[in-house]
Formats: C-alpha cells, structure tokens, sequence
C-alpha cells in the first residue's frame, strides 16, 4: 500500500474530457461531486490499496458487517472451482462484502466479482474483478475474458442479473438471471453456490428506477444514485444466507440453460 494522490477522482476533469472540453461551471461540478459521494470514495481510493486487501480495507472504511450463515457449507480443501452467484439487492456495498468475506476463504487463489465495465477503471478492484459489458471495440474482447476468467482457477462471484436489484410486484427482487453461469461454469466443472444477501436501496431509488422505466430511457439514471445508496448503507450490518454448492451434473439436459438459471434464482430466495 502506497497514498498516491494521482488515484483519486477528478470529477471536473472526468466532465471535461466527456464533453469534448466544454467549461460546465463551478457550482454544476461541486453540486455533483456532492450527490456522488466524491469525496468519500477518493478517501479510499487515494490509499493506494489493491486487489483483496482493497476489498478488505473497503469494508472497513465504509464500517459495514456481514452476520454470514453457511460459509462452512463450503469445501476449501478440494480444490474445487467454485462459481458464487447472489441476488444485488445494493448495487455496490454488497459486492464488496461478499467478495472480501469470500476471498478470506481462499488465500492461495483470487477472489474475482463482477462489476459494471466502467468500475475496472479503479485500479484497486481491476485485477479481481469480471466485468458485466463492454462497450464499443472492446465489446469483441468480452467472450474470450468471459471464457478466460471461467476457466482459470479464480473463484468467482456472480451477479447473474447484471443489475441491481428493482421493486417487481411489490418486492424487491433481481430481474431475470443471464445464462451464462449455468453455461460457463458446467463446461468448466464449476460448483455453484446460491447465496441471499438481504437488504434494500432506498424508496427514491426504486421510484426512479421505475420513471426510467417507464420513459424507456436509454441511459440508467438509477445507476448515478448508487454512491448515495453506498454512502446510506454505512455504519450497517446485513444478513447473508450461503446455500449448499451445487456440482455441475446436476444441471442436466432435463431444463434449458435459462429454466436451470430461473430455477437457481428462485433457490436463493427461499434462503433465509
């Protein structure tokens, strides 16, 4: 770990170079590095820390905590791959808790989560994280890392619904899971191990994630509200339910990849 000041965000700089060097005025940049928590995040990021130790260190700088159940549902000593997959009620904070109350598992391996592309831009995380997209050229690059990071010996942990969660039918829960766990970790012998992370983002949230909706935009404007719901979410401890690993043989010809990713995400509901 080393400070280096060069780490933090410059959000005025960031503007400039999104919107071709046009001048936005002092008070649009700091009303905005306000709303997102600027601040708080450079606190972390100007410390210089990275991989599991930035996970670690994150959790407790944001001073959250985990009442975890099942962990000693899982086999360290076998060398098993593991594929972790849970429901993203928070979008950030209960990443980070996962993946660094996970990786303290497995000293000897990287602990990987998944990310939203633009977050592998923060040096502290890139080297254990798998990013959700890509965008533009380097969207050609996404199978062969997708491939690569499935088939290597990191345990992974994912978000199979890419976002997170929404208010749907009167409860918070994800949208439809992707496939591609299901896919990715049979072909690699991968267990898979559901896990329900219970918590929730704030009503705001929901009721703007739900107008975005509801106009079809194309941008996610829920998405620029969750450094609010991160800097909410300190000073809390949450509830985690691990469920039993599952072999790979299990998911058989007998549901399609995407019942078998259906039927998985209804599993992690039913911990409690």
């Amino acid at each position: 770990m080393a400070y280096n000041p060069d780490l933090a965000i410059d959000l005025e700089k960031v503007i400039a170079e999104r919107t071709g060097g046009k001048k936005v005025p002092h008070f649009v940049v700091r009303a905005l590095e306000k709303f997102l928590h600027v601040d708080l995040m450079n606190g972390l990021l100007v410390q210089g820390y990275e991989g599991q130790e930035f996970l670690d260190k994150a959790v407790e700088y944001l001073d959250v905590k985990a009442e975890i159940e099942g962990l000693d549902r899982i086999d360290t000593s076998s060398g098993r791959k593991y594929t972790f997959v849970s429901n993203h009620p928070l979008g950030g904070i209960d990443g980070v808790i996962l993946a660094s109350n996970l990786g303290k598992l497995f000293p000897d391996v990287k602990m990987r989560f998944q990310v939203n592309d633009f977050l592998m831009n923060i040096p502290g995380i890139r080297d254990v994280s798998v990013p959700v997209s890509k965008t533009g050229a380097q969207s050609r690059d996404l199978p062969r890392l997708i491939n690569e990071y499935y088939s290597s010996d990191d345990q992974l942990l994912i978000f199979p619904a890419g976002m997170c969660s929404r208010r749907i039918d009167g409860r918070i829960q994800d949208l439809p899971w992707r496939k591609t766990f299901i896919t990715k970790s049979v072909q690699n012998g991968r267990w898979i191990v559901p896990i329900h992370f219970i918590g929730e983002n704030s009503r705001r949230f929901y009721r703007v994630a739900n107008i975005c909706k509801a106009l079809h935009t194309k941008f996610n404007f829920a998405m620029t509200f969750l450094p609010d719901e991160m800097a909410r979410g300190m000073h809390k401890t949450f509830r985690v339910v691990v469920g039993e690993p599952i072999p790979p043989e299990f998911f058989d010809s007998s549901k399609t990849a995407s019942e078998w990713a259906e039927w998985t995400r209804q599993e992690v509901y039913k911990l409690q």
